[in-house]
């Protein structure tokens, strides 16, 4: 501790009028000079440092980003395709050298839209992992238009710091999935008259974040601690990823087809229609009509979609991914020191029961624990090592379950 006529070298002030002063060998310093060099050499490191921790380099091309998730996600090559590209661009325009060209490369957000089960979020979180990212899923259906009962438009952005650990920069560069985008469409084509605070008062909200602009974050999400104070985040660096199952947009691009053409030549162009999967020929227009207002369409120009998941689809699910369904079980078990094994014949049942509940790859789950409920609960507590499911206990096991009742009529 410095003597009581010591002197801080860079300000000049006493041991008195400060809370510390650290001797040097030929000078001292005070706290307050301290923090302030702390924060000056901070700023200027952070200047020379990259916007990213990987460099051009290092980065991943849009292929090698495709063929990282074809490994977790089977089949929407489109959707990979725009994905990997998109995020490819967006993560160049970060690591782009300052040039005094006067062309500023836009971010691109990106909209997904199919139906549920398709693999909209596990799209968005696989490249994440690949890029080491700080990645949030926020689910749209909380938000609400600020000073209303529900989620402000801001504790997107609390998630976001969260994953990041309060750690600004890296959350400036991080990548947000909005799901269930669709929700918030507004209930007409046409502006509403009355206050829509849940539906097209959540998009105005949006549009500032969209686009790039500085948000003051709440760091414990909003009014429950109006006293908290308040965290400033660029959102013009963030990747925002939209997805929402849009349900009935069918109907509207239908509509859309039918009316293009007129006359003798209607039959020969609408035959040509792909009548199975109408949302490979969404458009923003039919976003609009869906109800989305045009200033959030245009702020996500990327849209892309994914195919609704057919027979071989699940079946590949099933088995094929890193992280597949059977090859969880398979560890869980194996956890215990039991061996799990499954004959083909189950798979093409599950898959039998997964078309029939209409729920997309999360229907697959459901099957798989109901048929797996009683053997993880019976099992560890027992010295059996092994266990081999055949379709007539997978038959047994599924027609006692609760899941067998969620059957979707036809």
């Amino acid at each position: 501790m410095a003597k009581s006529g010591d002197s801080c070298t860079f300000c000049g002030r006493t041991s008195r009028d400060v809370k510390l002063l650290i001797n040097g060998i030929n000078g001292a310093i005070c706290d307050e000079c301290a923090t302030q060099a702390y924060e000056i050499v901070k700023e200027q490191l952070g200047k020379k440092k990259s916007k990213l921790d990987i460099n051009r380099e290092d980065l991943p091309k849009p292929e090698d980003i495709k063929k990282f998730l074809d490994q977790y996600v089977i089949g929407q090559n489109d959707a990979k395709r725009y994905l990997s590209v998109s995020v490819y661009n967006h993560y160049k325009r970060l690591l782009q050298d300052e040039t005094n060209d006067d062309v500023e490369i836009e971010k691109s957000n990106i909209i997904m839209v199919g139906s549920t089960g398709t693999g909209k979020t596990l799209l968005a979180r696989t490249i994440a992992k690949l890029l080491h990212v700080p990645f949030a899923i926020v689910d749209a259906t909380v938000l609400t238009q600020a000073g209303y009962v529900g989620e402000d438009i801001e504790s997107i952005l609390t998630r976001l710091l969260q994953a990041a650990d309060y750690d600004v920069e890296s959350a400036e560069r991080g990548i947000v999935f909005i799901d269930e985008i669709d929700k918030i469409a507004r209930k007409g084509d046409n502006p509403s008259i009355t206050r829509d605070v849940s539906g097209e008062g959540v998009q105005q909200g949006l549009l500032k974040l969209l686009e790039g602009s500085v948000v003051n974050v709440p760091p414990q999400g909003g009014r429950k601690h109006p006293e908290q104070k308040m965290i400033p985040v660029d959102t013009k660096n963030i990747l925002f990823i939209c997805g929402g199952a849009f349900d009935g947009i069918e109907k509207k691009i239908a509509q859309r087809l039918n009316t293009r053409v007129v006359g003798y030549a209607a039959s020969k162009d609408t035959a040509q229609v792909d009548c199975n999967n109408l949302l490979k020929y969404i458009t923003p227009a039919d976003l609009k009509s869906f109800g989305l207002i045009p200033e959030i369409i245009g702020r996500l120009p990327i849209l892309t979609y994914l195919n609704p998941l057919d027979r071989q689809a699940l079946r590949n699910i099933l088995t094929e991914p890193k992280n597949s369904i059977i090859k969880q079980y398979i560890k869980l078990f194996a956890m215990d020191g039991i061996q799990l094994t499954f004959d083909e014949s189950v798979y093409e049942f599950i898959v039998d029961k997964a078309m029939e509940f209409k729920l997309g790859a999360r229907g697959l789950r459901s099957i798989v624990e109901a048929i797996m409920m009683d053997a993880m609960f019976s099992m560890p507590s027992e010295n059996k090592k092994e266990l081999q499911v055949t379709l007539e206990y997978a038959k047994e096991q599924f027609a006692k379950s609760d899941v067998n009742r969620l059957q979707v009529a036809g």
